[in-house]
């Protein structure tokens, strides 16, 4: 990225060397990206981040069949999709309702917070308007992995579009995990993954694993068509904009160190003993937390821990987490100076006493067994020094 911003800066879009050289760039990245999901890199659109990329998929595939935008050729129809979806899509399908007449059918979830795929298939035998169906691969928040192949099988008996926002799965899980003789010969070979064939619509974020921020990524199969959303001859007239080449180049290396580290299957099996190492500490420290998405045959993606702490506000914990180096997320946001549980855990049914004092913790590819244990041990001691001090306030 340094020599992209020192020695290429030019516009990649331009006719002399000095830009055809930051194209030929650009290309490679695609490249590298494309070999990531098993995909050929023309099918590979590059976006300004994840979000953008989704509203690429879901609004530009509604405006490519008429669906929206101005003088509607054909109704709105419906859109199924969850309500554990990222925000980007929730919020997505309440826009497209308001301002352009679309409905939302929500999937069933069961009790871990899995999208149900019969209740997908239910909803489309039962409404014969439905113009897309977008299911995100892993959940964002619990790590809860969803039935996306299934449900794509479904969707490709009734031919409706389906997108999976798999921006928590890509570069952490290779994208032919558990399919048979899909393995794709990635970037040297250049050749589609059969893994690919459940999917007409993909997006995700380098930034997710070890890249740059500032760059989403949307792949279309073959014969889905998407309009632009942004105007422009650039990315094939799919999406314009002067391309961002530093974070572009950045999220192509970072692809191909993602299917380094993917090609050795003991880096997934230490990153999930490390997940459940820390998870069996903070349990028996604090017996009365819980861990969301937990289910019979619930498969979590390796990195991702939501733990409720019963009768806390995430905030104050986060405070103090903070404060002795450990950072976490809340699923939760502060609304009108009170603290809501996330609509991911409010959909999933967790109790509120639980969803209020609940925190997700991530670990990555370069995360230490030492700190987890350490990270761990301060969870308990916060955990502890928040309830005396609550104990001592009552």
């Amino acid at each position: 990225m340094d020599q992209m911003l020192a020695e290429f800066w030019q516009n990649p879009s331009s006719v002399h060397r000095p830009g055809q050289q930051a194209r030929h760039r650009v290309e490679l990245a695609r490249k590298q990206l494309a070999g990531l999901i098993g995909a050929r890199p023309r099918q590979i659109t590059l976006c300004g981040s994840g979000t953008e990329a989704i509203d690429l998929a879901i609004r530009g595939s509604l405006l490519a069949q008429g669906r929206v935008g101005g003088a509607l050729r054909r109704e709105p129809g419906a859109i199924i999709t969850s309500k554990v979806e990222h925000v980007g899509v929730r919020d997505l399908a309440g826009a497209l309702e308001k301002e352009e007449g679309a409905r939302t059918l929500w999937a069933e979830l069961d009790g871990a917070g899995r999208v149900r795929a019969e209740s997908v298939r239910e909803l489309l035998a039962a409404h014969s308007d439905v113009a897309l169906v977008s299911i995100q691969w892993a959940n964002n928040e619990t790590g809860v992995v969803h039935p996306v192949r299934e449900i794509g099988a479904i969707c490709r008996e009734r031919g409706v579009p389906f997108h999976t926002d798999a921006t928590q799965w890509v570069g952490k899980v290779r994208v032919e995990e558990g399919v048979e003789g899909s393995r794709h010969q990635g970037i040297k070979g250049g050749t589609e993954s059969a893994a690919l064939d459940a999917f007409d619509l993909l997006t995700f974020s380098p930034h997710k694993f070890h890249g740059p921020k500032g760059v989403g990524v949307l792949y279309c199969r073959p014969g889905v068509r998407t309009s632009p959303l942004i105007h422009g001859e650039q990315e094939q007239g799919r999406r314009g904009g002067t391309e961002n080449v530093p974070g572009i180049v950045g999220a192509g290396v970072a692809a191909e160190l993602a299917m380094a580290w993917l090609a050795e299957p003991s880096n997934i099996a230490k990153g999930r003993t490390m997940r459940d190492r820390f998870e069996r500490t903070v349990l028996t420290g604090v017996p009365d937390a819980v861990v969301n998405g937990i289910g019979p045959g619930v498969e979590r993606l390796w990195n991702t821990s939501s733990i409720g702490f019963s009768r806390l506000e995430a905030e104050a914990l986060l405070l103090l987490l903070s404060e002795r180096g450990v950072c976490a997320s809340a699923g939760a946001a502060c609304a009108s100076g009170s603290l809501e549980p996330s609509p991911v855990l409010r959909a999933m049914g967790i109790p509120a006493e639980v969803a209020h004092g609940t925190l997700r913790f991530s670990v990555s590819r370069e995360t230490t067994t030492e700190e987890i244990e350490q990270a761990a041990r301060i969870v308990m001691e916060c955990v502890a020094r928040l309830r005396a001090s609550m104990s001592a306030v009552s």
